[in-house]
């Protein structure tokens, strides 16, 4: 799978970062031993082999690029790139070259593929003549990668002259035994350590935990993953405050698959002052020769310290430990939920970490804004003791953090604000402080405004938020998006009348909590009734043919393209049951997954906007209001 990022080159070598971050390739100058020029469909391919012998493929660039960037690394590396062919004649037949640990077969003299022998778990002879590459099965999958190669197998004939044998060892047996001196064979039976009755929290289990050469596995009773160092991203360390456990993440792309959940993250859970003791089963060449200055021969200490050690220095992933924050407690993070889950809230120098369930990683480079909430507004009960944290994206999804301790506001806030990130007041679109620390802490009484409330009163009251129009009404039905993070029991309403019921009663309770609190006033008879006191139906307002439609979100757009296929799978299912089924899909969707219809809605977002702006310039002083209703 081709992964989009950012190619550099500079005075000290090559470096290569992933679009979104993640691992970044940094290759010093003196490490290069050959690159090479190949044209491939729609672009070119720059490969570089390093002394320790791997061989990296960056692919994209453009026809100007390859002088520009020869003449680059003549001059500042000292190596002369050299061009090679790719064949495209679909032969079957040609010759093996196994230069290091890259098996290229070509045809002629062009290149039809290559094959990295440290990815090959077995191979073996079949008959005579034939030889059979069985690759390493990688339980991480990417949104645009459908196959895999699994197996691949050589015909050697008995007259080939490239693998002189003899009566006992054919040509087919000599290309056997070069394989495999550089393949890993044997690792998936031999661990180099075990990790045994590991508490895993997502995917959620107990797992004996097994780390290889080039992999790790994960066996448990009802699932088995087996995952490629090469899919680990990043490595996180996080203790739990005042608790007998200790976090270690380890973050996946792509993600594995467990039916049709992604488990971006694997969460699992040591006990913090449990010592363990292990020999690590390689020799001392290999360790000298491939993980000098990155493994020892036998470790002791805490079994979080052990496992993360060991795993880092066998794929090379970085290990991020907490920042500089603390809470009121002296602890790394702070109680909070998400989506109705309870968890701990991870401030960490690059971003945000919510643990353990969802397991949800926020960088500070996406966001676009935080803001700083009162919570609930039923009384100073709630209210006074706790807040709630809103992070905007750039994508336009949102994370709420609900139920932090008031308590932790300063040292959150602090920190927040030393990141340079931008901070919304309550009430306000501008950036600002002094109406957060007003709002979020000041102690509520009767006598208190509060804003969110008067919010909320002001649009119960516009009359247009009795209008009642398909578009409206099919936006409820993303309630089942995963982005609506508002956990309110009322946001579940099925129809539009749910909501404007829940304001009503936020608006009764507030105008009754404002008359036992001031002067009694005289009592008015309601509009909407009759003479006689009983109550006539209100007329609705007329919707104006002319006005613009309003923008779909982007799990309508996603709806709109799957219920066709959903109903023709399942034709009995009823409406309610499909909607049901297509929210569960979009929640476990990854964030790649979801941006073409994240990008659908920001255009039909900015096509509301300008519409809106000319209907505003445009439209009527009067609309006939009429007294149709459905």
């Amino acid at each position: 799978m081709q992964n989009p990022g950012q190619f550099k080159v500079h005075s000290g070598g090559l470096a290569w970062k992933r679009q979104g971050g993640g691992k970044t390739i940094e290759i010093d100058k003196a490490d290069v031993t050959s690159v090479t020029w190949m044209k491939v469909p729609r672009s070119y391919q720059l490969g570089v082999r390093i002394k320790d012998g791997l061989f990296y493929r960056f692919i994209g660039f453009r026809e100007q690029d390859v002088s520009n960037l020869t003449n680059f690394i003549q001059k500042n590396m000292g190596v002369t790139p050299d061009e090679k062919q790719l064949s495209v004649s679909g032969h079957n037949w040609g010759g093996i070259d196994i230069d290091g640990n890259m098996l290229t077969f070509m045809v002629g003299s062009k290149q039809a593929f290559e094959v990295a022998l440290p990815d090959v778990a077995q191979t073996q002879m079949q008959g005579k003549t034939d030889v059979l590459l069985e690759l390493h099965v990688d339980d991480t999958t990417g949104a645009n990668e459908k196959d895999s190669l699994m197996d691949l197998s050589f015909h050697v004939p008995t007259s080939n002259t490239q693998f002189v044998g003899d009566e006992t060892r054919p040509p087919a047996h000599i290309l056997w035994e070069t394989i495999l001196k550089f393949a890993d064979v044997g690792s998936s039976e031999e661990p180099v350590v075990t990790f045994e009755g590991i508490a895993i929290l997502t995917p959620r289990g107990r797992y004996s935990v097994e780390l290889h050469l080039s992999f790790l596995r994960l066996q448990g009773q009802a699932n088995d993953f087996k995952i490629q160092y090469s899919s680990i991203v990043r490595l996180f360390l996080l203790p739990k405050s005042n608790n007998p456990h200790t976090f270690v993440v380890i973050t996946l792309d792509p993600p594995i698959r467990k039916g049709q959940t992604l488990y971006p993250h694997i969460v699992i859970q040591f006990e913090t002052e449990a010592v363990v003791e292990r020999d690590l089963a390689l020799t001392k060449e290999v360790l000298a020769e491939k993980y000098k200055d990155r493994l020892e021969e036998s470790y002791k200490g805490l079994i979080h310290e052990v496992f993360t050690k060991v795993l880092r220095g066998l794929s090379g992933a970085k290990v991020t430990r907490p920042g500089s924050f603390r809470s009121c407690q002296d602890g790394y993070a702070v109680k909070s939920s998400l989506k109705a889950e309870d968890g701990l809230l991870y401030p960490l120098e690059k971003g945000f970490f919510f643990l353990p369930k969802p397991p949800t990683l926020i960088l500070h480079e996406e966001i676009e804004f935080v803001e700083f909430e009162r919570h609930g507004a039923g009384g100073a009960s709630i209210s006074s003791h706790y807040f709630d944290l809103l992070v905007k994206l750039k994508n336009d999804q949102e994370h709420l953090f609900r139920n932090i301790q008031r308590n932790e506001y300063h040292n959150l806030f602090n920190f927040i604000n030393g990141k340079n990130m931008k901070i919304m007041n309550l009430g306000g679109d501008g950036p600002g402080t002094s109406g957060v620390v007003t709002d979020v802490l000041r102690d509520t009484d009767d006598d208190a405004v509060d804003p969110h409330l008067e919010r909320i009163k002001n649009q119960a009251g516009d009359e247009e938020s009795d209008e009642e129009d398909e578009d409206f009404v099919a936006d409820k039905d993303d309630s089942g998006s995963p982005t609506d993070d508002s956990g309110d029991e009322e946001s579940d309403a099925s129809d539009s009348g749910g909501e404007k019921e829940v304001l009503k009663s936020i608006v009764s309770k507030l105008s009754k909590k404002e008359a036992s609190s001031s002067k009694p006033v005289q009592k008015r008879k309601p509009k909407n009734r009759d003479e006689d006191g009983s109550e006539k139906k209100k007329a609705k307002k007329k919707k104006d043919p002319n006005a613009p439609k309003r923008a779909m979100t982007p799990f309508m757009y996603f709806s709109m393209a799957e219920r066709g296929n959903m109903k023709n799978s399942n034709p009995d299912l009823p409406t309610t049951e499909i909607a049901k089924k297509l929210g569960e899909m979009w929640q476990k969707m990854s964030s790649e997954e979801k941006q073409p219809y994240i990008q659908q809605a920001q255009v039909d977002k900015k096509r509301y906007e300008k519409e809106s702006a000319v209907y505003r310039g445009q439209a009527p002083a009067d609309v006939d209001s009429g007294n149709e209703s459905d």
